[in-house]
């Protein structure tokens, strides 16, 4: 008799993203059940022999094994890191074209088992497809989830914490709109224990700090040929976040339906994240330069998305 824990994860797609989440998941001790589902099974399969023999020094136990699209029936989530893959000199939006065709097709599978839990995406240009899912998946859009700008977030925290020789995890900041070139760093709010950090930073300075991490994966990309134990740590978080229903604030890709007098987009924004996936979007308040650079952004990705769904 097969006994169901609840904290089933099933990731699509094993490449460097996948597989370093997969690794972040069991050296985290996040969920009960991994299935891993590529179509390279031989990859995926080593993959999980690989893991295997590191269950012994994980802080909990876990059962890894390779699997099908049917496994997705009794899933909490389904995470999707599948796709083509960004290429050097290549925007997260020129890829769009090339991924929505293979979503479809994915997502479909995923339905099809009967799976009812949250979709979680991070596969690039990931805020449209975190929307290509919704609409191929018809579930309810607090159940779609993209990974929006956790990772530009956290590498805006990173640099912060760094010039001011505090630890990033006590830096609180936020990298909103698009996770690529028009994103908006929200330099008004950004603060160290309530201290606001904008006034002690010259114009100048805030901007160099801005275009390091707006181009960070183009360096890394450059240098490595992919971006993927930083996203791979933030998608941790977010399961961690979902299995443990833990109600935190993270910068993830939701849907937005009259936020920042928006609809029908989904973009990086502070929400509330629990077990029934976003509980509420945490509508910030901007000031009027980045309300604009916002307003910007979310045109770049409507005008992707009337380009695909006209």
């Amino acid at each position: 008799m097969k006994i169901t824990l609840g904290n089933k994860v099933v990731l699509i797609g094993t490449g460097a993203v996948g597989s370093s989440y997969a690794y972040a998941l069991m050296n985290q001790g996040i969920c009960d059940e991994l299935v891993l589902v590529d179509l390279n099974e031989e990859k995926a399969k080593g993959d999980v022999m690989d893991l295997d023999h590191g269950i012994v020094y994980a802080p909990s136990p876990i059962n890894i094994k390779f699997g099908s699209y049917e496994e997705c029936e009794d899933a909490a989530i389904v995470v999707i890191c599948a796709g083509a893959a960004q290429k050097p000199g290549e925007t997260r939006l020129d890829l769009v074209s090339k991924n929505v065709k293979i979503f479809e097709v994915i997502v479909e599978k995923i339905m099809d088992s009967g799976f009812n839990g949250i979709l979680l995406v991070a596969t690039n240009p990931v805020d449209i497809l975190a929307y290509a899912t919704w609409k191929f998946s018809g579930l309810p859009k607090e159940r779609v989830i993209g990974s929006g700008t956790v990772l530009d977030s956290a590498r805006f925290r990173y640099l912060l914490g760094k010039e001011f020789d505090t630890a990033p995890s006590s830096v609180h900041g936020y990298i909103i709109g698009e996770h690529g070139d028009s994103q908006v760093p929200v330099w008004s709010l950004a603060n160290i224990s309530g201290t606001m950090l904008a006034p002690q930073l010259s114009e100048d300075r805030q901007l160099e700090l801005e275009i390091q991490v707006r181009d960070a994966a183009y360096k890394i990309i450059e240098s490595k040929g992919a971006t993927y134990y930083g996203i791979a740590m933030g998608l941790a978080r977010i399961t961690k976040a979902i299995l443990k229903n833990e109600n935190v604030v993270l910068p993830i890709g939701a849907l937005l339906d009259g936020e920042y007098g928006q609809k029908d987009v989904y973009i990086g924004v502070p929400s509330v994240i629990n077990r029934r996936g976003i509980k509420n979007i945490v509508e910030l308040s901007l000031d009027t330069n980045e309300f604009e650079k916002l307003f910007k952004s979310i045109k770049t990705l409507k005008d992707i998305q009337t380009q695909i769904w006209e």
